[in-house]
């Protein structure tokens, strides 16, 4: 259960000095969008300039009050949304100076923002490149404008075009498309084209996501009224796997239940989170993973705004995890890659085997061909991975003492 808590320490974030190396990750939220998406439960707001400023500078004092230092070397980062191309050159201008002034930005991994197709202009794609960012992650969503309009998003398929050739032009080679599907009256034979025309870009990597109608969101208010016509099941199954046929035969090799990249293309960042590894998170509702600890921040804009700039902690709740849940959401987050759980590294990180925890699981799963097993490791099978939420329940623990 998470607990209230404002005003921590800078001990709470990293448990002081020593444990700063462990930080992979840090993750920085940008809440701001031109418009609201009708499937989107993520913290956002509409974009208004005075606010957006007033945020940038309480985010620098989030950042500057948790991470003690100057060019600390971290493994990946991550500006996410909202939208943070949505902000002005100024405003962006300011985050990635902030960000290029505590961050070792030149020993970086990768550095990653999303965007929006038709955010870039000339200016802030030379600012990103400038400031060392070398990843782009656009929310296309869909190849087809009617859909598009549908979804509450304001591009045009023309605009995926211009912006992934001006992109290039700017030397941007690591540049991933986000796709949805399983969209309201969308039919298989419309996904494939969607996908066809994803997959003629020849990026490197496709993050593709089918539809959830998450609460708070028009689609779920469209939803409880019946207005809300979504493929059948059979269908969305079909299109998960012409996904998965379609992006092997274009040498885009699946990575994670959502996620195929070229070899080497892989995204980093989120191999952070499926490693069960620890990050910073910055920024309105954005969450941290911590040696033990695991905390959200506030999300309403004002009262985030407000705790940031008073003492740096906009913390809404902690919660303690125990080596029960570490445990479990290695076994959750490794089989989302398809490369599974290494049992090795599991042994060496939890002094105890896969096979001394979950053996009736194991057993029962690879019996229904859910779970591959081998020397090194366990892995989701082709219907495991169609199953993936009912694999991992057989992944619960029910006595900590036994662990």
């Amino acid at each position: 259960m998470g607990v209230k808590a404002c005003g921590f320490p800078f001990s709470f974030y990293t448990g002081g000095f020593t444990l700063k190396n462990e930080i992979q990750s840090v993750y920085i939220h940008i809440p701001f969008c031109e418009q609201i998406c009708h499937y989107c439960d993520f913290t956002k707001f509409f974009f208004n300039e005075k606010l957006a400023t007033e945020y940038i500078e309480a985010l620098a004092n989030e950042i500057n009050t948790n991470v003690p230092g100057e060019k600390n070397k971290i493994k990946t980062i991550f500006i996410g949304g909202g939208t943070p191309t949505a902000l002005t050159l100024t405003q962006l201008t300011s985050l990635l100076k902030i960000i290029d002034t505590k961050f070792d930005v030149s020993s970086c991994e990768e550095y990653t923002i999303e965007a929006n197709p038709g955010d870039f202009d000339e200016q802030k794609i030379q600012l990103l490149a400038a400031y060392g960012v070398n990843r782009i992650s656009l929310g296309v969503q869909v190849f087809d404008d009617q859909k598009l309009e549908e979804l509450g998003r304001l591009h045009k398929i023309k605009d995926v075009y211009q912006t992934v050739d001006r992109l290039k032009q700017h030397g941007f080679s690591n540049i991933s498309l986000d796709l949805i599907y399983a969209l309201p009256n969308q039919t298989v034979d419309q996904f494939k084209g969607s996908l066809e025309e994803a997959m003629s870009f020849g990026l490197p990597h496709l993050s593709t996501y089918a539809l959830q109608i998450e609460p708070k969101t028009v689609f779920y208010q469209k939803h409880k009224k019946g207005k809300l016509h979504r493929p059948a099941q059979e269908e969305e199954v079909d299109m998960y796997h012409l996904l998965r046929e379609t992006t092997k035969a274009y040498g885009i090799e699946q990575y994670e239940i959502s996620n195929f990249a070229k070899p080497g293309y892989e995204s980093k960042h989120n191999l952070t989170y499926w490693g069960n590894e620890y990050y910073y998170g910055f920024g309105a509702g954005a969450y941290g993973y911590l040696p033990g600890k695991r905390y959200g921040n506030i999300k309403p804009l004002p009262a985030y705004t407000k705790q940031a700039m008073n003492d740096g902690h906009p913390i809404l709740h902690v919660d303690t995890i125990t080596r029960k849940e570490r445990i479990e959401e290695e076994m959750f987050l490794g089989l989302r890659r398809t490369k599974g759980v290494s049992k090795k590294h599991f042994q060496n990180k939890f002094g105890i085997a896969p096979a001394d925890l979950y053996s009736k699981s194991i057993e029962e799963l690879i019996r229904r061909d859910w779970l591959a097993e081998d020397k090194e490791s366990l892995r989701l099978t082709d219907d495991g991975l169609l199953l993936a939420n009912e694999v991992f329940e057989r992944f619960l623990l029910d006595d900590p003492v036994t662990i």
